[in-house]
Order: C-alpha cells, then sequence, then structure tokens
C-alpha cells in the first residue's frame, strides 16, 4: 500500500512536469504571462529544409541544419 502511494506521487509529479504546469504556476503567480518561441533542439529533415535552411552533414557528430529558422540546430 505504501508502494503504491509513492508511486502515484512520482507519476503525479512527472505528468506535472511534462506538461509544464509547474513552470506556468510560477509565471502566472509572478504576474507576467509571455509568449516565447521555442525553438527545438534538433529537427527532422523536412523541418530543416521546410524553415528555409540545408543539412550540413560534414559536422562530426550529427548533421546540423544551416541557414533558415533552425539554424545551428541538430538534425536527427
Amino acid at each position: 500500500m505504501r508502494i503504491r502511494r509513492i508511486l502515484a506521487a512520482v507519476f503525479a509529479t512527472a505528468a506535472l512536469a511534462g506538461l509544464g504546469l509547474t513552470g506556468a504556476a510560477t509565471a502566472t503567480a509572478a504576474g507576467s504571462v509571455t509568449t516565447a518561441s521555442v525553438t527545438p533542439t534538433s529537427v527532422t529533415p523536412g523541418e530543416c529544409t521546410d524553415g528555409g535552411g540545408k543539412i550540413d552533414r560534414s559536422t562530426p557528430v550529427l548533421p546540423t541544419c544551416r541557414g533558415g529558422m533552425y539554424n545551428g540546430q541538430t538534425v536527427d
């Protein structure tokens, strides 16, 4: 029974963190809610080219999007 309560608390915390509700509540409590565009850390090849970029495969670890709206983002 105790393990179920602990697991329920862990899942609830993970769900709130995943939905970003804790950050939204903090921003609302502070009195300033702004809309910011979030740039992903990696993009698909289609997103890179659709955003006006080209895929640079000469980078050592992962291909990188060069130019356009996802400039500098890794492509996977």
